[in-house]
């Protein structure tokens, strides 16, 4: 039987922490997610400010990072250049702003930030994420 880290409520919450630090240090107002391996929300965070959409946008984008196993810029570049395909695939949130959370070599979750520019949602994300390796 294999094993492997999940996250609990102490890495949630350091996730969410650090996320949401960088997020009022640049004045953004944002929805930030983090979500298990399989895509459910573990913590929902909306700031203030931020547009009631961004939390369902967030959360889809957290999902999608999660069960995709990879960043959902990789799906916002793919349909971008011509695989407009893929938007039939079951995935809704694939646009930039989605991060896989990895231990030991396993996705053990992910964070999806929505409110701001794509890039900056994808800033907030890995910046909650980097608060594990410290």
């Amino acid at each position: 039987m294999l094993s492997k880290p999940v996250l609990t409520v102490a890495e949630t919450t350091r996730i969410l922490d650090a996320a949401r630090a960088e997020a009022e240090k640049n004045n953004w107002a944002v929805s930030i997610v983090v979500a298990d391996d399989g895509g459910h929300p573990l913590a929902l965070l909306r700031l203030d400010g931020s547009a009631p959409s961004s939390s369902y946008i967030a959360t889809e984008k957290a999902r999608t990072a999660a069960l995709g196993r990879r960043e959902t810029k990789v799906y916002e570049d793919m349909i971008n250049n011509g695989r407009t395909a893929f938007l039939s695939a079951p995935l809704l949130g694939t646009l930039e702003g989605g991060v896989p959370i990895t231990a030991d070599g396993q996705v053990i979750g992910a964070v999806g930030v929505s409110g701001v520019k794509s890039d900056q949602d994808a800033q907030i994300a890995k910046a909650g994420i980097q608060a594990l390796a410290g």
